[in-house]
């Protein structure tokens, strides 16, 4: 039971279930309206042709009756023939009423001599005629006035005559002849439904599977990226919304396939990093080991060089462990109202002496007062890391210039040296992990490769934007762009 009911969930959970279900009631609904409009449409017409009929018939017995006098004698047989008559033929009752509300004669033979008072029939008396249909007892009821012209009592020669009202006929037909072929329409429309239903049940069954049968092939494409079996692009170009799920599931393979081979190569970079301080410290000590008698320089200096690869190893783990937390949620950030001109002015007193032991000058401009919403601690990493690289790439006496700025939506800090300068075809690769530009520079100076890539993670964290110019052996300037609300989205 709980399984039938579960399979029952799914298949109305599932799109293809729902569209089956679709198409199916959009196909039997019209069987439905139609044989409902076929049956009423029937009834409508033939109880109008009934009605017609017997209001043929009534009016031709209604001159009879006053041609045999009935209102007065109903011992004519001839009428009387023609009444049962009338009233065998429609399976009904007739009754003939006169002026004064009587019912003279009544078919079934119970009502004569009795009073008939009613709507129908005192606006008959007044010449009106009106019919009725009862649906729900089966049966035409009208009634028809018995008139009289009389010509003779009016002045000679004036052309015109006078209807007179007598008396009323009131008739009631049965509908059972009609309700009887209703029903067999509504058999025969029930058996024509049951066949339309079941190809209907075919054909919709057949479309729906013709429908889904392009994603069927983009899950069994999908499943087979997640087994591994292929990753090869998928082509399903059945209709235009699985070619586009299908270039939109390439697209996204494509970077998956980007993101596997960068992981490939950070890992290897990582292993090689890391690998480079640890093979120089072992060489190092494996040739003080393997020596008797070291000098004491030779052994200090040995050891500094020793300390100087623990120092690389611990700058390489250390912005490793900020490049971790930089590529978690931007939920991590811990973000409050900064004075941006405070935050800039420290950065360049910390720095200040490393430029100093070079010669290069720091400039600090700042354009006018700026508060923004940033975490204070990510933002002065990722702006040391632009100030430090200007100040260690570049040449001696020269100069780094900050200026910071803002207008009603953002804050921009543009940090711009005299240093050596990127390569034009270098430039979109510089915030990649790892990668240097001057490989055997910036091993002298001590870079990782990794500042940049930190630098723009926090950038993006906050929203915000950097962007490069440079000129290969005049200099380079980075302009960072940061909204001045933080925006959590």
């Amino acid at each position: 039971m709980l399984r039938s009911k579960l399979c029952q969930i799914t298949f109305l959970r599932s799109l293809k279930g729902r569209v089956f279900l679709i198409l199916l009631i959009v196909g039997l609904i019209p069987c439905f309206i139609m044989r409902y409009a076929i049956l009423r449409n029937y009834e409508r017409r033939a109880v109008t042709v009934r009605t017609s009929d017997i209001s043929t018939q009534v009016r031709i017995l209604a001159n009879h009756l006053i041609t045999y006098h009935y209102l007065q004698d109903t011992s004519s047989e001839v009428i009387n023939a023609e009444l049962e008559q009338l009233s065998n033929l429609y399976d009904g009752r007739v009754l003939i009423i006169n002026a004064d509300l009587r019912i003279v004669k009544d078919t079934y033979g119970i009502s004569e001599g009795k009073t008939m008072i009613s709507e129908e029939v005192i606006r008959c008396l007044r010449g009106k005629s009106a019919n009725r249909y009862d649906r729900e007892n089966g049966y035409i009821e009208m009634t028809i006035p018995i008139t009289e012209t009389l010509g003779a009592e009016l002045p000679v020669g004036s052309g015109e005559s006078v209807d007179v009202v007598r008396g009323v006929m009131l008739v009631s037909a049965s509908n059972d002849s009609i309700i009887a072929t209703m029903d067999s329409l509504n058999r025969q429309a029930v058996v024509v439904e049951s066949i339309v239903g079941v190809l209907i049940f075919v054909v919709t069954l057949l479309m729906s599977k013709f429908l889904f049968s392009p994603f069927k092939k983009i899950i069994q494409a999908l499943d087979q990226v997640q087994e591994g079996y292929t990753n090869d692009p998928i082509s399903v170009t059945d209709c235009l919304e699985t070619e586009h799920i299908g270039d939109a599931f390439n697209r996204v393979l494509g970077r998956m396939k980007m993101l596997d081979d960068s992981r490939q190569e950070f890992v290897s970079n990582v292993s090689h990093e890391l690998r480079t301080p640890i093979t120089s410290m072992k060489v190092l000590a494996d040739s003080l080991i393997t020596q008797k008698d070291v000098p004491l320089e030779v052994y200090q200096e040995f050891m500094g060089d020793i300390a100087a690869e623990i120092e690389r190893e611990d700058k390489i783990i250390n912005d490793l462990l900020s490049l971790v937390k930089m590529d978690r949620k931007s939920a991590d950030l811990n973000i409050s109202e900064v004075d941006v001109n405070a935050l800039v002015e420290l950065i360049m007193r910390r720095l200040r002496p490393i430029a100093m032991r070079r010669d290069i000058q720091l400039v600090y401009e700042s354009i006018r007062p700026v508060t923004a919403e940033v975490d204070e601690v990510k933002l002065t990493l990722a702006l040391s890391n632009l100030v430090e690289n200007a100040i260690k790439y570049n040449k001696e006496h020269g100069f780094v210039k900050v200026t910071l700025d803002a207008d009603h939506q953002f804050f921009t800090v543009q940090v711009a040296d005299s240093g050596v300068g990127i390569p034009e075809d270098e430039l979109e690769h510089i915030y990649e992990r790892f990668y240097r530009v001057d490989k055997s520079r910036s091993r002298e100076i001590g870079g990782t490769g990794l500042g940049l890539s930190i630098t723009k993670s926090v950038i993006l964290m906050h929203r915000g934007s950097v962007k490069v110019a440079s000129i290969e052996g005049e200099g380079t300037d980075f302009t960072v762009k940061i909204p001045l609300k933080y925006i959590l989205v």
